[in-house]
């Protein structure tokens, strides 16, 4: 019997970490691997002072993704990730689900971008969000009074744009399930979890 990785996808602000916990209790235990999650953690340890240590941490921590992805792949554990994933991912989770054989299923959340771009400047405005998504330069321990004075959030422009040409509406690997989430009160997330069950169960190898 094949394993199965559940790719949750689509765009930034679609609830997919939402998700991700409602399909583990439902059906897990899963592994929760989460690339966000990695890189607060290096962004924690390391600190940066500029946007070029950042993304030099971020490079770190997907390397570091796909060694943890792999060690729950070779002890043969169900997985579920959560991210905005796109082509650049692509080759590296398919050399995995390849050598691994194991069973994807995508979740494309997809969502109308205006709304998004809202729920999105509300997360980082919160201050449960961790502060090194809207900022320049973090170290732990870092605070910010007023998040509206943070010099790395993103303009309507840039969200837009990032949404619009990396491919996030159109990443697929294995079978599919797609959900518009514009409005999360009419998400039927019991169905999207009962696919999940359909297609793990009528079909065990990609």
């Amino acid at each position: 019997m094949n394993n199965v990785l559940i790719l949750l996808a689509g765009f930034p602000g679609t609830g997919k970490t939402y998700l991700c916990n409602m399909i583990d209790e439902s059906l897990g235990p899963y592994a929760l691997i989460s690339p966000d999650k990695l890189k607060e953690c290096y962004f924690d340890i390391y600190g940066y002072q500029n946007l070029n240590e950042k993304k030099r941490l971020e490079n770190r921590a997907w390397k570091k993704y796909y060694e943890v992805l792999e060690g729950q792949m070779h002890a043969r554990k169900n997985i579920i990730s959560d991210y905005p994933f796109s082509n650049k991912q692509y080759p590296h989770l398919q050399r995995l689900t390849e050598k691994y054989q194991y069973k994807v299923i995508t979740i494309r959340l997809t969502a109308d971008l205006n709304v998004l771009y809202e729920r999105q400047r509300q997360r980082d405005l919160d201050d449960s969000r961790h502060l090194s998504h809207i900022v320049t330069s973090y170290r732990l321990g870092d605070r910010l009074e007023n998040r509206v004075e943070a010099d790395n959030l993103l303009t309507y422009e840039e969200f837009i744009v990032r949404c619009t040409t990396r491919g996030y509406d159109a990443f697929q690997m294995g079978r599919l399930i797609e959900a518009d989430v514009t409005d999360f009160s009419k998400v039927n997330y019991s169905e999207l979890i009962d696919n999940v069950v359909h297609i793990s169960e009528s079909q065990r190898i990609n």
